[in-house]
């Protein structure tokens, strides 16, 4: 087992193979906990306390096996670079650096692409910067029509590269929504936006929660199974990128 800094180690699995684990500590868990990063194709170790976190390491540990076989279930991930292809708005779209100008921009072709003219070296940088652009845009646009539904106000609007939340909703009416949600079916980012502005009426997830959703979302639970079942490739758009 190789500790980095005490935050990053490596264990080996069963047949060998070396699994990354990321250790962290969160005051809100009530006990070990293991799970998945996917956008950075790692495990994460959590402790309740900073005490138990070599109780964390051991945990990851004992489990490398378990772990490694999670890990080889994910999908490929889908690289933000010139020439590759990543799903935008539910299809694909192309990645490519021609073009003229410094602004990145939508093309519906055929094919569909992504121009991101400019220094190699800055490619994924601005593409990143475009898409989670264009995913304001639409969430803005779909969070303002859910809220005047059910009459409330988010008081913000932040976009983020979360690693295991589509979207959050805090007690001041802020909502947070990943940027990848740019790469599902519009209606499925559509329903993610509804969800959190069902959570401005109702902070959990009873009944009275799921029948504010259905106001302004009547087929979520298509949506959900869809997100559920195909969430991990939308994960690997940009895995690792931070």
């Amino acid at each position: 087992m190789k500790n980095d800094k005490g935050q990053k180690m490596t264990v080996s699995a069963p047949d060998g193979r070396p699994v990354a684990v990321r250790l962290e500590v969160n005051p809100r868990a009530r006990r070990l906990i293991l799970r998945l990063d996917e956008s950075t194709r790692e495990a994460v170790a959590i402790a309740p306390n900073q005490r138990q976190l070599k109780a964390a390491a051991a945990f990851a540990v004992d489990r490398a096996g378990w772990i490694a076989d999670r890990l080889d279930d994910l999908p490929r991930s889908a690289p933000i670079e010139d020439g590759a292809t990543i799903p935008f708005r539910g299809a694909p779209c192309l990645l490519t650096s021609e073009g003229e100008g410094r602004l990145a921009r939508f093309e519906p072709g055929p094919p569909a692409c992504i121009r991101s003219p400019g220094a190699p070296e800055t490619f994924e940088r601005r593409t990143i910067r475009f898409l989670k652009k264009e995913a304001k845009a639409d969430l803005a646009a779909a969070v303002a029509r859910h809220c005047d539904t059910l009459g409330v106000k988010a008081s913000a609007i932040q976009i983020k590269d979360t690693r295991s939340r589509w979207g959050s909703c805090t007690a001041d009416g802020r909502l947070s929504f990943s940027w990848r949600l740019i790469c599902a079916p519009p209606e499925v980012l559509d329903y993610v936006a509804a969800h959190e502005c069902a959570h401005l009426i109702e902070m959990n997830h009873s009944p009275a929660f799921w029948a504010q959703v259905s106001k302004t979302c009547p087929d979520w639970k298509r949506q959900r199974a869809w997100l559920r079942g195909e969430g991990r490739g939308l994960h690997a758009v940009g895995a690792g990128t931070r």
